[in-house]
């Protein structure tokens, strides 16, 4: 691909290494921007620089935060009582937009791997077990939600988390896993079928 400009070639370069850019996508963005007010292309500059440099994780369930203490967590709105375990900020986004969920959050920053090299030291697990262990009376956790994909790695690190989990009196949960809201059963893969008919409830 032959540019105009250094300049462009640099920006297309640096945009097109964005997950799921190309760099024709690349170049469409970067001539959308020159096309802009020069004020418009800075506040957007400043707001990634600002993103990169000030965003911290909540020092209590690791989540991304703009202080020490996330939103949900420092919010008294919140059912102090109920953790969702999570893969990382994604899945929180994902439940939130449900407004199903009004309990508190764990992001692991991940989950056990091996091939990948990654182990249960590797994540977020021991605040978690802290976070359990504390007497509090604002936040006395009854139940632990393992929210997690239902893959190999992600059965691995809910299996490891329920043994740990089992030293405390606590009531462990999982998300239900079944059939799709507008699915069909012919195009449903067999391990998510036959796991929503072991899991079937009541017919109300």
């Amino acid at each position: 691909m032959n540019f105009p400009s250094k300049l462009i070639e640099d920006a297309v370069v640096e945009i097109s290494k964005l997950p799921g850019i190309g760099k024709k996508s690349a170049l469409r963005l970067v001539l959308h921007l020159l096309k802009r007010e020069e004020t418009q292309t800075q506040l957007l500059a400043d707001a990634l620089i600002a993103m990169r440099t000030k965003t911290t994780y909540c020092r209590k369930c690791h989540n991304i935060s703009d202080d020490e203490l996330c939103q949900i967590c420092s919010s008294p709105r919140r059912d102090q009582n109920i953790i969702c375990v999570v893969e990382d900020t994604r899945d929180v986004l994902a439940i939130e937009n449900t407004a199903q969920y009004r309990g508190l959050y764990h992001v692991l920053g991940g989950i056990i791997s091996p091939l990948m090299g990654v182990g249960p030291t590797d994540l977020n697990i021991d605040s978690l077990l802290k976070r359990i262990e504390q007497v509090d009376e604002n936040e006395k956790i009854q139940e632990i939600i393992l929210a997690l994909s239902p893959t190999m790695e992600g059965d691995t690190t809910a299996f490891y988390l329920q043994k740990k989990l089992k030293a405390f009196p606590v009531k462990i949960s999982t998300i239900a896993r079944g059939i799709p809201i507008g699915g069909d059963l012919e195009y449903t893969d067999e391990v998510t079928l036959g796991r929503s008919i072991l899991s079937r409830i009541a017919y109300d």
